[in-house]
């Protein structure tokens, strides 16, 4: 059996043929000479690396590139990246299987796509549900509705600091991770290697052992209490009932479908309630393989889309997580769990970081890079389609129907920061103008003809002409600039 040469996100035993099979891995340093990834990131991978170079008949190999490593035929599964892709192609002797680690196979997926005018979720979603017979009673959907989201979108409880969801079993670091620190606090000194963020505890898996006890936990006590408030915010509670399990999944430590399996198995069981579980499924038959699938069916040039026109650098106070120069408490909060954990939950993501991106016009690849980058669980190809297509609407509604841009309200509804934070979410012009909803305006008054044929806009863009204080809101933000809110 040839030796399987596994990537540093292909660590779990479903890449490979069979147990004790031969396996490399190779730890390059180069990866982190060029891009400043986030200091907990670096950890988390090279912890992961060495880590499962402790299992099995596995060798590890320290280089400063893949390349100077590979001197004997092996086997690969497919990367998850074109660049990594076309390396395997080049390098002699390498064969390259195809991928996994997800659900979907590519030709499912393009079987599926081929000949349709939009991409969207829920259709592949849908068409996923019964390839896989996931949440399926003959032929039907598990309780006579695909979707139920309605049941997914609750503000968070009013007067609670915290859910009351139990604490995912925490990390205890070992001396793996003590040498990773102390070498990561060598490059830093000694080779010029740069990192952003603050270094911490480890707080997501590292082994396969360690992914499977919060896999157990999260289907146990978080998945119940999962569905209700997964679009919520609090400022003390940034874990909420997420289930903490993407990093993991995203470094091949868990195989989506085992993952996939128990979530519905807690449902059958009545352990945990379907909306929740429907919830989270859709999160990893759903979302994460459309995004992995888009990353490849989409042209190269996908990820420098730019159909809005956005020029923006991003400042100096964002691009260095910089959140104590951030005055909207929103924004301050979220940029400040980036910085101090390399995560923060889907909303945040999305309507706090992508949403005052979009607002401010800056360059949708500059974005997509900044969340590889500082995210534990980011990769090219989780990003892409993420950022540039959905978060920034970049690809002009190639793969979402509508640019996800809100004010302040939104913010407002679904968290408690607007309680404490020296902007008001009500107000658009003035001193006590929330970023969010002035930001929302100036960006239809800037993009009014780009969206003018979108449906779901029509509402939004005839607001925008009843606004009184329209002229002196646009003055507002132009002279804010770049400026931390």
């Amino acid at each position: 059996m040839r030796t399987r040469w596994l990537f540093a996100d292909q660590l779990g035993p479903h890449f490979l043929d069979a147990p004790g099979q031969p396996a490399l891995l190779i730890e390059s340093k180069a990866v982190f000479r060029r891009r400043a990834f986030h200091r907990q990131k670096a950890h988390l991978v090279l912890s992961a690396l060495r880590h499962r170079a402790h299992e099995g008949d596995v060798r590890l190999v320290r280089a400063e590139t893949y390349r100077e490593v590979i001197k004997e035929p092996l086997t690969v599964c497919h990367p998850t990246s074109r660049a990594a892709r076309g390396l395997v192609r080049r390098l002699p002797g390498v064969e390259m299987l195809p991928p996994r680690g997800f659900v979907t196979a590519p030709r499912d997926f393009v079987a599926w796509a081929d000949g349709r005018d939009h991409l969207r979720l829920e259709d592949f979603y849908r068409h996923a549900r019964r390839l896989h017979d996931v949440l399926m009673d003959g032929g039907e959907p598990t309780g006579g509705r695909w979707n139920l989201d309605a049941d997914n979108r609750e503000p968070p409880p009013r007067g609670v600091r915290r859910l009351d969801a139990p604490a995912a079993p925490p990390i205890v670091e070992d001396e793996i991770d003590r040498e990773v620190r102390a070498e990561l606090d060598r490059w830093q000194h000694d080779d010029g290697i740069v990192f952003v963020g603050n270094d911490g505890p480890r707080l997501f898996p590292a082994t396969r052992a360690e992914a499977l006890a919060r896999l157990r936990h999260f289907i146990e006590h978080r998945l119940p209490l999962f569905g209700p408030h997964e679009d919520a915010m609090l400022a003390h509670d940034p874990w909420m009932a997420h289930s903490l399990l993407s990093p993991a999944i995203n470094l091949g430590l868990l195989d989506p479908m085992e993952v996939i399996e128990e979530a519905e198995g807690a449902y059958r069981s009545g352990a945990a309630p379907l909306a929740g579980v429907e919830g989270f499924i859709r999160q990893l038959l759903g979302w994460r393989d459309f995004v992995w699938h888009l990353y490849w069916y989409f042209e190269p040039r996908y990820r420098s889309a730019n159909e809005l026109r956005a020029r923006g650098q991003l400042p100096k106070w964002f691009a260095e997580l910089d959140a104590d120069a951030v005055g909207a408490r929103c924004l301050s909060d979220v940029l400040a769990g980036v910085r101090d954990r390399g995560w923060v939950h889907h909303i945040p993501r999305l309507m706090v970081l992508g949403n005052y991106a979009m607002q401010r016009g800056w360059r949708p690849a500059a974005v997509a890079d900044w969340f590889h980058r500082c995210f534990v669980d980011g990769y090219e190809w989780v990003m892409t389609a993420n950022v540039v297509g959905m978060s920034q609407y970049a690809d002009g509604g190639r793969m979402s129907s509508k640019p996800y841009a809100a004010g302040g309200a939104y913010v407002n509804r679904m968290s408690d920061y607007c309680g404490g934070c020296r902007y008001d979410p009500k107000v658009r012009s003035g001193p006590d103008a929330c970023p969010y909803t002035a930001g929302y305006w100036s960006f239809l008054a800037r993009h009014e003809q780009d969206l003018a044929g979108n449906h779901r806009m029509a509402q939004p863009l005839r607001g925008l002409h009843r606004l009184s204080d329209l002229e002196a809101l646009l003055e507002q933000e132009k002279a804010r600039g770049s400026r931390a809110p």
